[in-house]
């Protein structure tokens, strides 16, 4: 099997380096691969994309950047990432990679107008997503963990929204039938989200939010790992094909 390509667009806090490791850590663990079928390109320290027909899927992870920085290698990976779409390689943008698949499809990406979504949330699923190859029979609602500023506000050309949340309209979307963006924290656990809030605890309380509450409603969940784990087997399937 050629190996699935995961596109690290930027390091988790150092604090959870030390101990738990980076965001590709978590999405290989939850994922459940193994770690010798995965081609990890840091493009964010200026590492090069491969050749399409080198990998069998694609992750897209989280960044403490913005999108709308368009800095030099976020440009480079969105020019990229069509190619992938077009070619029906299976893809999943997560949270920095929602928006930056989102925007490399056409679609607009800004500060979330509704602020700042931070903890654990409950996520709607809607009718499109009780049929869709990687939500669908997830229920109507699934719990997921979030941190971030901004969102996908308008979609590219040919996406479907699947997802909402109280304070993000387009939790997840989907491109063709094997491309997907989650604005949600799949590979996050509760632990992973309280060191978020407690690190950025000032910076919550200067802009108006309260990182007590937002602690008190953190919970485990098994929902995101659930998903990774199916975006894995699509992949798989898709290799087989």
């Amino acid at each position: 099997m050629r190996p699935v390509l995961i596109i690290k667009v930027g390091r988790t806090l150092p604090s959870l380096v030390a101990g738990r490791g980076d965001f590709d850590d978590w999405i290989v663990a939850a994922m459940g691969i193994p770690p010798e079928q995965v081609n990890i390109v840091e493009v964010s320290n200026g590492e090069t994309l491969p050749d399409y027909r080198e990998i069998s899927g694609i992750v897209i992870t989280g960044s403490h950047d913005m999108v709308t920085d368009h800095l030099g290698w976020s440009e480079y990976a969105a020019k990229w990432l069509p190619g992938a779409v077009d070619r029906r390689i299976p893809t999943l943008g997560i949270c920095y990679g929602h928006q930056l698949l989102a925007y490399s499809l056409g679609g607009r990406v800004a500060n979330n107008p509704l602020g700042n979504e931070i903890g654990t949330v409950a996520v709607r699923l809607d009718e499109l997503a009780q049929d869709d190859l990687l939500l669908g029979g997830m229920g109507s609602q699934i719990r997921v963990h979030v941190f971030h500023t901004q969102s996908v506000l308008d979609l590219p050309p040919g996406a479907r929204g699947l997802a909402e949340s109280d304070l993000d309209r387009l939790q997840a979307f989907v491109v063709g039938d094997r491309a997907w963006g989650v604005q949600f924290h799949p590979e996050f656990d509760a632990d992973i989200v309280v060191h978020y809030i407690n690190h950025y605890r000032e910076i919550l309380l200067r802009e108006g939010a309260d990182p007590d509450a937002c602690m008190k409603q953190v919970a485990d969940s098994a929902d995101g790992s659930r998903i990774l784990k199916r975006f894995y087997k699509i992949v798989t399937a898709s290799e087989a094909i």
